[in-house]
């Protein structure tokens, strides 16, 4: 693998969007994005905290945000409050559909789990929760018929699929692939998924569970989250000690060194489906 990006903080939230790598910089407070020369454009994020938020795009092309509140980036560069909800992951499908995914407790702070969900906010503003029992929920991406979404439940060790309704609403909830360490995931143009080992690793799988490749990374360094764009593969990394607790490790990331890099791979297979 090679490095596209050091020094960074938290890189979360991976997308390829017009020919560029776009992902949420944690403790930076910043939407980032990189093209595969490096040449990095910023902008300040309106997030009000620091972890737990993420990025996508409308079919119209202005980008919304997660975290405190649902926000949306406008032509001329402010920021719009869609919803008052917040929520940490999100994916937009082709109709305008949001789906957005939380927890709601403190796990930055060592509060106890409690199951998340994931909503729906339609283009017509209508939000309702149309998955619960969410085992922490993460990463999600959409098929490219639009009719099947993937989520990881990062405390369960699995990608679960629902079928997507007409009217957005999922159903027919099912296990695609369990015994990982899912995070931030996204899908290729054979129906796999790239997805988190728990450790220091990324896996190719297959619906059923199938290992179709891995690639590891540097010992006690997380992926925290994986893009393709194209068949560019984008693994969003930092220094993280699994021994140690959760505060220990924010703490040094939030604090110490800036240890968050992006790091590229070619494959095989080109990405597909959304985000």
């Amino acid at each position: 693998m090679e490095v596209l990006l050091s020094g960074l903080g938290i890189p979360e939230s991976p997308r390829w969007h017009d020919g560029r790598l776009w992902f949420a910089h944690w403790i930076e407070n910043q939407i980032v994005a990189v093209d595969l020369d490096g040449t990095v454009e910023t902008i300040d994020a309106p997030v009000e905290r620091l972890m737990g938020w993420s990025i996508d795009w409308l079919p119209d092309g202005r980008l919304v945000t997660t975290g405190d509140k649902l926000r949306r980036r406008e032509a001329d560069g402010t920021f719009t409050v869609l919803s008052e909800q917040g929520g940490n992951e999100i994916v937009v499908d082709g109709q305008g559909n949001i789906y957005l995914n939380g927890a709601d407790f403190d796990f930055a702070g060592g509060e106890a789990p409690k199951p998340g969900y994931i909503k729906l906010v339609t283009p017509g503003g209508e939000i309702r929760e149309v998955a619960g029992d969410i085992q922490f929920p993460n990463g999600m991406v959409i098929t490219p018929d639009g009719r099947t979404l993937v989520i990881s439940e990062s405390f369960a060790g699995r990608l679960t699929a629902f079928d997507v309704e007409a009217d957005g609403g999922l159903s027919n909830r099912r296990v695609f692939a369990d015994g990982l360490g899912p995070d931030g995931i996204c899908l290729d143009a054979e129906g796999a998924i790239w997805v988190s080992t728990g450790g220091s690793g990324v896996l190719r799988v297959a619906k059923g569970g199938e290992i179709l490749q891995r690639v590891d990374l540097p010992e006690e360094r997380a992926p925290f989250a994986i893009a393709l764009g194209g068949t560019t593969l984008f693994v969003l990394t930092a220094e993280w000690h699994a021994d140690e607790p959760i505060t220990d490790n924010l703490d040094r990331l939030t604090n110490g060194p800036r240890t968050g890099e992006v790091l590229t791979l070619q494959v095989d297979v080109p990405g597909a489906g959304r985000p």
